[in-house]
């Protein structure tokens, strides 16, 4: 398997599970250190496990994602245990169930605007410094969503902090290239992870409407978005940029 994350050290938020999950351990097997954090704890020991019994190098980290303090510990962690941080894959999301826009309530607003764009927001503003620190040359990737690049029925708070965080990376992107400091984002599709299954148990009819979407006919896999997010942190994507990259099966074809 090629190497291209070797001697790299990746921070991995959203790592318990689904497409962290599988970032966690495609990101060791080729080559990266990788600080796994999550608010659960137990799901992040398991995967840095896993990775260990394969000779790879991992630590956990329990991290709540909208508390900037706690990614900074993520940050440091990365630091102490590995001597530096190269990369990030900020991939923390949550997604509310289906609800007409009218029907929405602060409380789900604010999470989901917390969880998918604030903590973007907290995550870059820890890792930049310390990438910059180091000289730049860093690469980071923020998990967007192809309802970031289009309206969705009744998920209107979803789609807005997607949308934001296109906005965060591109602006970013803008502002930290000449230091070599690389921000895109990844757009992924309907992705078969436990998220999704917990929609569709919300609503039978569900898991049709989004295979209707997919032009490929089937979802994708986590471990799908984790090849491209390697990619976009190795240097073989070292003239990428405030790119919005679109793993979907042709949704926005």
């Amino acid at each position: 398997m090629s190497q291209i994350l070797s001697g790299k050290v990746i921070m991995v938020t959203g790592a318990a599970s689904g497409i962290g999950r599988a970032a966690t351990l495609l990101f060791a097997s080729k080559g990266a250190s990788v600080v796994a954090a999550d608010l659960n704890l137990e799901g992040c020991e398991a995967v840095v496990a896993e990775v260990q019994r394969e000779g790879g190098a991992a630590r956990f980290c329990q991290v709540d994602v909208t508390k900037g303090d706690q990614i900074q510990s993520a940050v440091d962690l990365a630091v102490s245990a590995f001597g530096k941080l190269d990369g990030a894959f900020n991939n923390a999301g949550y997604s509310p169930p289906n609800a007409s826009l009218l029907d929405g309530d602060d409380a789900a607003y604010a999470k989901t605007m917390d969880i998918n764009c604030k903590s973007i927001w907290l995550c870059m503003r820890a890792q930049i410094p310390q990438i910059l620190k180091q000289g730049g040359g860093g690469s980071i990737v923020n998990t967007a969503s192809a309802s970031g690049l289009r309206g969705t029925k009744k998920q209107a708070v979803y789609s807005a902090s997607k949308h934001a965080v296109i906005g965060l990376t591109k602006s970013a992107a803008l502002e930290f290239a000449k230091p070599d400091v690389r921000i895109n984002a990844i757009c992924p599709g309907v992705i078969e992870t436990s998220m999704t299954r917990g929609l569709i148990a919300s609503n039978e009819r569900l898991e049709q409407a989004f295979l209707s979407w997919q032009p490929s006919g089937r979802f994708g896999e986590p471990e799908e978005i984790a090849a491209a997010a390697a990619w976009l942190l190795s240097d073989e994507a070292s003239f990428v940029t405030g790119v919005a990259l679109s793993v979907d099966g042709g949704v926005m074809a």
